[in-house]
């Protein structure tokens, strides 16, 4: 009994309750004061009218605007109210503004060193300078690159370079989850920290619910741990909760760093079977590229924990001094919603529009706004070999319908759809023509590319990129390839997934 009032009783179940609550109290709320005052009902009519011709005329997303005008359309009387409400997208104004702050003093520090751009390949020269110039992040050489095709792999590299700590552990994930993985990497930051080295956490409140306790940083902090959870969750009714750091970074002495896709739990190295084999990838830098991951860290924590710093302490040269023998470019960046620049999905559209031969992608969710759409089956018309692969064991069956929803079109155009048969992929990739290459935590879906804090790594002419290109090919080869018979989801199916069409940009 006392199990199940813990299972009942816990963080998530009680938020989501609250929350219903709440919506429910506003609408009756709503709908008592119309009914009390009959004038109110025109007044919101035009309100919302008004409302929805705003946002025709505004520059956002066109997925964007048909949700809320389909809103609108169908509740006259409370969509005007509600786009007040919800409408917005962006971080509060106090997050907004903290972030930003730091940014402009980090921005100085990221100046593109002369010399690298102008060595890349013309057609790829044009990706690298939008990054380094929109970021900025810039474009680095002197850098080793190591793949990861499995959580599992990542996941023993990451306790060796974790040990051979000496100086500072700056770790940042969407995901803290209690289990065999984080309880092994807590170990070693306890014992490091005891040892002096500065460690310090950051994870997602909402991510990591309900998998750990809340509050949990004030457990790290009594290790000698710095921590902080962004963004903490509230139950309360607002769009603001939908902006997640969902980055996956580990800095090690500022010349080590880890990304990808892999979450702090059980179920990423496979100790935890919840939909299948779990199949995830990630990257490790050694050299002067890890400076762009140090400075993602640093301009989240000195946000909310304020430090006065010299950040040119963490450069990767001050405690590896010895130069890097490598191959190739490395350009890690970040994506925010703190701007009306989509960096993600336009690095994405510039490696298809530019693709000849083929373009080989890894995504857990295929949620696509009409630009990635058409890019994908325009690549495919043009001839270029566009495969994707997809899960086939789902995490969350009306994503994965959503996901579905999206494949008939693309089929048509050309673009071969692989679901992995094994179980979940959670991976999220790009490879193209063996030049060029983007690993990360960006998935292909409106959260990713609109909402959350992201982290992807573009990489150019590096030994990586054939790694994963094999690695793309060997999941194929697993996996089921989607015709069009697979995609025939009944005339209900059809209904529900219109409906989640319409709502996943609101979401």
């Amino acid at each position: 009994m006392r199990k199940l009032l813990a299972k009942i009783l816990n963080r998530i179940t009680i938020t989501a309750l609250l929350i219903l609550i709440q919506v429910g109290y506003i609408f009756l709320t709503i709908f008592q004061i119309v009914r009390i005052s009959p004038w109110l009902s025109t007044t919101f009519t035009i309100l919302s009218v008004v409302i929805a011709l705003f946002i025709i005329n505004k520059d956002i997303n066109p997925a964007y605007k048909i949700g809320w005008i389909t809103v609108i359309g169908f509740t006259p009387l409370l969509g005007g109210l509600l786009y007040l409400f919800f409408g917005s997208k962006r971080p509060t104004q106090k997050i907004r503004g903290k972030l930003s702050d730091e940014h402009a003093q980090t921005a100085p520090l990221m100046a593109q060193q002369p010399g690298i751009l102008e060595a890349l390949p013309d057609r790829i020269q044009s990706t690298a300078r939008y990054i380094s110039r929109t970021g900025p992040y810039p474009m680095w050489s002197n850098t080793s690159a190591e793949y990861f095709s499995l959580g599992d792999d990542m996941y023993k590299a990451m306790l060796r370079e974790l040990e051979s700590a000496e100086h500072y552990i700056f770790l940042e994930f969407f995901i803290i989850g209690s289990g065999e993985m984080w309880t092994s990497i807590l170990e070693i930051l306890k014992r490091k920290a005891a040892q002096g080295v500065d460690v310090r956490v950051i994870y997602d409140d909402m991510g990591s619910m309900g998998r750990i306790p809340a509050y949990y940083y004030r457990e790290l902090e009594k290790y000698g741990i710095s921590a902080m959870a962004f963004n903490p969750f509230v139950p309360l009714v607002s769009v603001v909760m939908n902006n997640r750091d969902h980055r996956k970074i580990l800095v090690v002495d500022g010349h080590t760093a880890f990304s990808g896709g892999v979450n702090l739990g059980d179920e990423y190295i496979n100790k935890w079977q919840r939909f299948g084999h779990w199949k995830d990838t990630g990257l490790m830098l050694r050299g002067d590229a890890a400076w762009n991951y140090t400075v993602m860290f640093l301009e989240m924590w000195n946000a909310f924990r304020k430090t006065d710093e010299d950040i040119q302490q963490f450069r990767p040269n001050v405690h590896h001094p010895q130069p890097i023998s490598t191959q190739g470019f490395v350009q890690p960046y970040s994506d925010s919603p703190l701007d009306n620049e989509s960096l993600a999905e336009n690095v994405y559209l510039d490696i298809l529009s530019q693709a000849k031969h083929y373009v080989y992608i890894f995504t857990p969710y295929l949620i696509v706004d009409n630009e990635l759409q058409t890019a994908l089956c325009l690549a495919a018309k043009r001839g270029v070999d566009v495969r994707i692969g997809t899960p086939g064991i789902p995490d969350k069956k009306l994503v994965y319908q959503l996901t579905r929803s999206y494949y008939p079109p693309l089929i048509k155009a050309g673009v071969k759809i692989f679901e992995y048969t094994p179980g979940f992929l959670h991976a999220k990739s790009f490879v193209a023509d063996d030049h060029i290459a983007v690993v990360g935590s960006i998935n292909l879906d409106y959260r990713s590319l609109y909402l959350h804090f992201e982290c992807g790594c573009l990489l150019v002419d590096s030994p990586l990129i054939q790694d994963l290109k094999q690695d793309c090919l060997q999941t194929y080869a697993v996996s089921h390839p989607v015709s069009m018979e697979d995609c025939r989801p009944g005339l209900l199916g059809g209904l529900v997934s219109a409906v989640l069409r319409v709502a996943s940009p609101l979401l």
